[in-house]
Order: structure tokens, then sequence, then C-alpha cells
């Protein structure tokens, strides 16, 4: 939709400058947006207060010259009256049905294609999400980061990008040594051993049932093991139940990243003895600093503790050095808000270290708070009072539990309300857009019992007015993925999918699609395939499917 108007502004700002009207050499970049308030038409434009300045006149004498070329340019039929001129001096643009149909047309005839595109131009990208510590079952907040990561992953491929979906499997460092001795400990008690629980140690069931496992495999022979039995047993099992639930939300990764790698490869020593090279690093109080005045931070950090054990921000710069050698064109880290600060720091110290920075692009997300019932519903890993995800996507269904997750922008908290969730009503977000989808499919197969077939190349032109709000969303879908994938805001999809089903139902609830006159229901026919068709689209790219009967 935009792509057309883009066009016609560009076209009369050519002929005004032709003319000699205006004194750029060539058409300046300007916007042309869709109106908060539909009163002030269907798009507009800024074109006329980019050039005002430059061209030293008020910005609404060249936007009533460039109203004129407007008109002049559109082909017959396109606008609804001439181009208005509003505020300081936006153009404010009607478009009549004619211009509709043609979008319509257009969406039909690119059929699956339609809201894809190369904008992206093949470079690479590497999406780095979930990447949860293997200390336990994934929870209802690594859901988020789960379906946020994928479907950016999903839009970026729409969009022209060859996309790596990677996991960060952190195997190293405190966590996984509490975790084995978490083990160890109720290992010792199965097997009527003397057994201290570490104080901070993981108290879920998920720990004890590893232990129950080993003492069947093994019985008390582990009694003197120094811990890496335990922490094998447990990295093993707790992963393998990791994959299985990203499986269930239809997840998988191209590659699985090893923190311990970072390790044996000696990349860690050599990314500390790069930043002490560079004047980067302090020794002070038996423990390694990176100094924040030297790389922009305010404060310095710890790289080493006096334990001697990294902390955990320097295999992290140590790993997105790794990124970036790889090649990737834009690397995108979805992180949780308590990660903000980390990041800052690493990206600080990958400057400092002459590294592009630049490319990474992080996508925080904020938390998730389940209510049930109105109250909200308490979570703690290590305490283990929790919902697992698995538990989630028992009680809602995977589809609920995609949607929902998209339903805010990332960096806003989502209140997971679970009793909508499961709601079979429209007012159920995820049922209402299914629901819409399900409805088009009903009159589909009406119009097939009833001997009326779908035309290869329908005429369009019955549809007027009554039909402009649904094509205006379908038209609206282009720029929405697009849009989605540059912003890297995957809750535009689901925003475009809930607007869509909203237009595509007051629409079926007003007008009769299966009608006496048999052109006006081919048209009509051809509208709710197109409708169909981006709803089938926008779930996808959600990871939501698109269920024909309901």
């Amino acid at each position: 939709m935009k792509r057309h108007v883009e066009g016609l502004v560009r076209q009369a700002l050519s002929a005004a400058i032709a003319a000699g009207e205006l004194g750029a050499q060539e058409p300046p970049a300007f916007a042309v947006e869709v109106p908060g308030d539909p009163r002030f038409g269907d798009l507009s434009t800024n074109a006329a207060l980019v050039l005002a300045r430059a061209e030293g006149r008020p910005p609404q004498a060249i936007a009533r010259l460039l109203a004129g070329h407007l008109e002049a340019a559109a082909p017959g039929g396109w606008l609804k009256g001439p181009p208005e001129v509003a505020g300081p001096g936006f153009i404010n643009i009607r478009l009549a049905p004619a211009f509709w149909q043609r979008i319509l047309a257009e969406a039909l005839a690119a059929g699956e294609a339609y809201g894809r595109s190369a904008a992206g131009a093949g470079r690479r990208a590497q999406v780095e999400f979930v990447s949860a510590n293997p200390t336990g079952p994934l929870t209802v907040g690594h859901g988020r980061n789960a379906v946020i990561g994928d479907t950016l992953a999903r839009l970026l491929v729409a969009t022209g990008w060859r996309v790596e979906r990677e996991y960060y499997f952190n195997n190293a460092g405190r966590q996984m040594k509490v975790l084995a001795e978490s083990v160890r400990a109720r290992y010792l008690e199965l097997i009527g051993g003397p057994a201290g629980f570490p104080e901070d140690g993981y108290r879920g069931d998920y720990v004890r049932d590893i232990a129950r496992g080993l003492v069947e495999r093994h019985g008390a022979a582990l009694a003197r093991d120094d811990g890496a039995a335990f922490r094998a047993a447990a990295e093993q099992s707790i992963f393998a139940a990791i994959r299985a639930t990203q499986e269930r939300l239809g997840i998988a990764f191209d590659h699985y990243f090893n923190e311990d790698s970072l390790y044996r490869s000696g990349a860690i020593e050599r990314t500390l003895a790069a930043l002490e090279a560079r004047g980067l690093v302090e020794r002070r109080e038996g423990a390694v600093w990176l100094r924040g005045v030297a790389v922009g931070l305010e404060q310095d950090r710890v790289l080493v503790k006096s334990s001697g054990e990294p902390a955990y921000r320097l295999p992290d710069i140590a790993y997105h050095l790794d990124k970036l050698a790889r090649g990737f064109d834009a690397v995108i880290d979805v992180l949780g808000a308590d990660h903000i600060a980390e990041h800052q720091e690493v990206a600080a110290a990958l400057r400092a270290l002459g590294a592009d920075a630049a490319r990474i692009r992080p996508v925080i997300y904020q938390f998730v708070t389940l209510t049930r019932h109105g109250e909200q519903v308490k979570m703690s890993t290590r305490r283990a009072e929790y919902v697992t995800l698995d538990e989630l996507l028992d009680e809602v269904g995977v589809d609920a539990a995609r949607f929902f997750f998209l339903m805010r922008k990332s960096d806003s908290h989502l209140e997971f309300d679970l009793d909508l969730a499961k709601q079979q009503s429209t007012d159920n977000p995820v049922f209402y857009v299914q629901y819409a989808y399900a409805r088009i499919a009903s009159v589909l197969r009406q119009a097939a019992e009833s001997g009326i077939p779908l035309a290869a190349e329908p005429d369009l032109s019955p549809l007027g007015d009554p039909e402009v709000e649904v094509v205006r969303a379908v038209a609206s879908y282009p720029d929405v993925v697009e849009t989605a994938a540059r912003d890297l805001e995957p809750h535009r999809v689901v925003f475009h999918a809930l607007d869509l089903a909203g237009a595509f139902h007051r629409y079926y609830n007003r007008q009769r699609i299966l009608t006496e006159d048999r052109a006006l229901t081919q048209a009509r026919l051809a509208l709710v395939c197109a409708v169909q068709q981006v709803l089938r689209g926008a779930l996808g790219l959600a990871g939501v499917t698109a269920p024909e009967r309901m």
C-alpha cells in the first residue's frame, strides 16, 4: 500500500523539480504513514515539511504545489478527491475503491509469497535466544524468550535474510557446580548416606528425579564421586528436557554453542590477554577488573573473581568475539531485562577491542506474570515455586502460549491471563483470529457445495466502500512484516492479525458474501480468500496453527 503512494509522491516531486518549481536536484527522503485518525485520510506524507528549510518557503505552500502534481500523477480512479494540505504542511491522501481493487488483485496474484520481500538481500543474521542455563526446566519466562526469538527468525527469513538460530549452552561456571552439589545431596539422601543440602541449591523435584535415576543405574557406587558424574547426569537430563520442550513449541536450533568450549579453546584467556594488552584491565584485591572509564562505563566490572573463576561477562565477551568472527551481518541477542547492564558491559568491551559491536542488536524483553482467577502465580526457579513452560503448554496449548507471548511489545511487562488463554470464545485473542480463518474456510466450503467456483482472475470491480476496511488491512500486511523484521518487533504480527480478524468479523456480520449476484459473490469470495491468505501468513510467522474448523 505505502509502496504505491510513495511512488506517486516521488513522481510529484520529480515533476515539480523538472518544472523548476523546486530548487532541489532530486527528490528528498520522505515518509508516507497511515494517520492515527482516519479523518485525515488513508495515507499522509511529510514531503513538504522535509523540503521547507532547504527551499526557504512555508511548508504549506510546498504542500499545495505537490498536491497538484500528486493528483496529476495518480492513475485514473485511484484518488478519492484531491489531496488535502493539513496542519503544518502534511499532505493527506484518500484512496478510491479502484486503488484498493488493484492492491487486492496484487495480493491474490502473489499468493503465499504475499508479505515476503527481499529487504534482507541475502545478508546473514544470527538469532541467539532461549540460552537458558541447564540447571532446571524451562520456565514461563524462557517461553517468552523462545517465542520472541523464533518469531524474529521467521520474520527475517520472510524478508530475505539467511538466518541461523543459535542456543548458547551455558554449561560452565558456578551454577553448574551448585547443580551438581544439589543432585549429589539428593543422591546421598536416597542411599542413606550423610547429606548436607547446599544453602543455595536447586530444590526442584527434577533434581530428586535425576538423583533417583543415578541410584537405579549405579546403586551406591557414586557415593565418593567428586561431582563429575552428578554434573554430567544433570546436564544431560535437563538439556534433553529443554530440547523436548522447545520441540513442543515448534522450535529447532541450527547450532548449539557450548560455553565450556570457550575454556577448552583458550578463547577466554586470549580475550583477557587482549583486554590487558590495551590497558583495559586492572588487577587488585586478588581479582581482575575491567576498567570502566577506559571502556566508557561508569564503574569497573569484575572479569575474574578472587577465586580465579571468570565472572560471567568475560566468557560473554569471548563468545561475542566468536560470533562476530563468523561473519554475520547482524547478531541478534534475545535477553531478559535483568541482562541489560551485562549487554552494555559486553558491548563496551567489544568496542574497546576494536570489534564491530554495532552489528550486535539486543532485543530486551520484560518478565512475565502469570495470573489465575485474577491473582498472580508466584514463580522462583531455585526454590521450586514456579510454573514450568511444559505445565503452561499442558494447560493452555501451544497456539495460545505462542500468541499470548507476542501480545505485548518485547520491552513491556506481559501479564499472561491463564483463564483467558483457555477460553473458547472470541474474548480470547488467539481464538478470535483463528475463528476468522475458520469462518472463511466455512464460507469457501459453502460456496463449493453451492457450485460456485473461485475465479482464477476475478473481476473485483463490484467491490466498493463496504470492503475498504478489510482490503486496507490486507494491503498493510507487507509493510507490517517488513517493519517488524527491520525494527525487531514481532508483536506487530499478532497485532495486525487481530486488526485484520476484527475487520473481517465486522464485514461478515454486515454483509452477505454468498449473494444472488454472481459477480458480486465472486468478488467477495476473492476478498475473503485474500484475508485467509494473510491470516495464514501472519499466524505462520507467529508459529500458530490456522484451523479449517472450530
